[in-house]
Parts: C-alpha cells; sequence; structure tokens
C-alpha cells in the first residue's frame, strides 16, 4: 500500500504543479494586460486549489506511512530524512495556506485588478515555496 500512495503522491504531483502554474501565470497576465476577471479565470484559480488541496491530503497520509516521514522525524543530521520527514510537509503547509487564503481573499475583493494580484501574489508565493521543498533527487 506504501509504494501505491508514494507514486500516486508523486504523479499526481506534476497535475497539481501544473494547475499552479497555469493559475499563477493567468493571474499574471491578467493582471499585465488589465483585463476582466471573468468565470473563466476564478475556475483557473479553483483548479489551482483543489490540486494542491488534494496533493496535501494524499502527502498527509504518505507522511504517516512512509518509512521516510514521521518515523524519520527527529534525524536532522540526515540531510534527505529532514527534508522528507520535516521540510517538505511543513513548507508545502504553508504553501498549501497562503494558497487557501488568496482563495478566500480574491471573494472579498470587488476589482479584476485586485482579485489578479491577490492571486499572483498569494498562488505565486505557494508555487515558489512548494518548488523550494520539493524532493528533486526522489522524482527523477
Amino acid at each position: 500500500m506504501y509504494e501505491f500512495i508514494q507514486k500516486f503522491h508523486s504523479g499526481w504531483a506534476y497535475l497539481a504543479l501544473l494547475l499552479l502554474v497555469v493559475a499563477v501565470v493567468n493571474s499574471f497576465i491578467g493582471m499585465s494586460s488589465k483585463k476582466e476577471f471573468t468565470s473563466k479565470d476564478r475556475k483557473i484559480a479553483l483548479f489551482g486549489l483543489i490540486g494542491t488541496h488534494t496533493q496535501l491530503l494524499i502527502g498527509l497520509i504518505l507522511y504517516f506511512v512512509s518509512p521516510l516521514g514521521l518515523a524519520s522525524l527527529g534525524q536532522m543530521s540526515d540531510k534527505a530524512l529532514r527534508l522528507t520527514s520535516l521540510e517538505h510537509p511543513l513548507i508545502n503547509i504553508i504553501a498549501i495556506t497562503l494558497i487557501t487564503i488568496g482563495w478566500s481573499k480574491h471573494k472579498k475583493l470587488t476589482t479584476s485588478e485586485s482579485k489578479f494580484k491577490t492571486f499572483s501574489i498569494f498562488y505565486g508565493l505557494g508555487l515558489l515555496l512548494i518548488l523550494s521543498r520539493i524532493p528533486w533527487k526522489m522524482w527523477f
């Protein structure tokens, strides 16, 4: 079961990252071109939100069943174990929290520019944090 969850988590990560990158790029384009915020833009951001939240749920399950997750917490001298047991989950939870805050804040805004700016900032920061803590050696 562990291997299936680990492969699913790795596979879903590609989709989640793609959705998040599309949402960030869309928000930057919308902000720079000063276009009107439409339901299409809202759906793009929503898919980024759903993709990252799904990845979080899969990751939390994996964290508790993986020998590289909770079972390795405390072995801080080993860089690889520290990444998988502490840094990767903690930073990604912070990133997904920022993405969620961005989604929540956009609902209260009235102008298209402010909505695109909110998504650019919060989703962009979330994306940077996620990219900074991906265990790249395990991916390729």
